[in-house]
């Protein structure tokens, strides 16, 4: 969902994005402070003077954010455990850590570097606000208003419901309890959805409550509703990697890719392979020389009306630019890479030719063949 996204720099090397989502919420925190937050406060700011306020305190709240997710992602890669990226969003940001802790205690150390670091951002801001002079009225108004959100969002994510920081704090100690990250990971789980219903009922709860309760009452319940899902698809997400883990591509793999002429239409691809025999991926090969891969994917791209004129070679995705994957690899390392670059299927290649795909629909199979065999 977060891989899309604007490059805006790197610190430490890890790239950052801002995902489109963000600019919503940043329009929505700087109109909340300027139609809302700062005229209630101080009546006598010109409009001008409380839109320039808030869109350098909207500016600084997500820069906190962002201070947050780099501590996440600091402690991650002083452990030993590489950050893919951090984005900005919605719900504020997300570090994408490529590997699971391999023990509590990194859980843990990485799981309170952010909420710690929000704490002590509030404390600062807090600090600027009680030291500055009472004449510097801006200045006093933006470190309060920075100072209580940053503790609110320490706390926020304190709370012990995963994935949220409190639940990894609150996972770390399970495993460490239990020795069983499986285990650790689905209590962890079931806590964050029983916050999750919590902010749903309370969400409908303000919705009920009058008309100026609504906004408030629909941003809680979908707040609520998120977390619940990333609770869920969180532990299906490790119960695969477990699950899989040990076994390789050639177990699961499919080997019915077929060769095809680079000149073959679209048309006659779909007509004389795909609809009788259901294929799904296609090697193009010329004259015993493999050009690239065709796949469902790249046929649905094409408009319908151009493929009795579209060539396989114009559509296949040439041979260098392949992702592929070798039938020896890592089954669990193969799902992670599907999932983390939101691929369907890889080509499988051995000696330099395509022997099969993998895709997730096949690992998902495999699974489930293994377990109604009881293996």
């Amino acid at each position: 969902m977060l891989k899309s996204g604007i490059p805006i720099g790197r610190i430490f090397g890890i790239p950052l994005r801002l995902h489109f989502s963000w600019f919503f919420i940043f329009a929505l925190v700087t109109w909340a402070l300027v139609a809302s937050y700062f005229p209630d406060v101080y009546p006598n700011w010109s409009l001008t003077a409380s839109i320039i306020t808030g869109i350098l305190t909207s500016l600084l709240f997500f820069g906190s954010v962002l201070l947050h997710e780099l501590m996440h992602s600091v402690v991650a890669i002083a452990s030993g455990i590489p950050v893919k990226s951090i984005t900005l969003f919605i719900f504020g940001g997300v570090s994408q850590i490529t590997e699971e802790p391999t023990n509590p205690k990194i859980e843990l150390k990485i799981a309170i570097a952010g909420p710690l670091t929000s704490i002590i951002l509030g404390g600062f801001f807090w600090a600027i606000f009680y030291f500055v002079p009472g004449s510097l009225e801006y200045i006093i108004a933006v470190s309060f208003w920075l100072g209580l959100i940053n503790i609110m969002l320490g706390a926020f994510n304190l709370l012990p419901g995963f994935p949220l920081d409190g639940g990894r704090v609150l996972r770390s100690l399970l495993w460490w309890r239990t020795g069983n990250l499986r285990r650790a990971t689905r209590w962890a789980s079931n806590a964050g959805r029983g916050i999750s219903f919590l902010f749903i009922f309370g969400g409908i709860w303000l919705i009920f409550q009058g008309p100026e309760w609504w906004f408030n009452g629909l941003w809680l319940a979908f707040i609520g509703w998120f977390l619940g899902n990333a609770a869920v698809g969180s532990y299906r997400q490790l119960t695969l990697q477990q699950m899989l883990q040990g076994h390789e591509v050639n177990e699961a793999m499919t080997r019915s890719c077929i060769n095809i002429q680079p000149n073959i239409t679209l048309d006659e691809l779909v007509s004389e392979y795909i609809l009788p025999t259901g294929n799904q991926c296609f090697v193009v090969v010329d004259r015993g020389n493999i050009q690239g891969l065709i796949t469902l994917k790249e046929i649905k791209e094409i408009p319908r009306v151009k493929w009795a004129k579209k060539q396989a070679s114009e559509v296949m995705v040439p041979l260098t630019e392949l992702r592929q994957v070798s039938p020896h690899e890592d089954l669990a390392r193969v799902m992670k890479m599907l999932t983390e670059e939101e691929i369907n299927q890889l080509p499988v290649v051995e000696d330099e030719k395509i022997i099969g795909m993998i895709s997730r629909e096949n690992m998902l199979t495999f699974i489930n063949l293994r377990d109604k065999l009881g293996m």
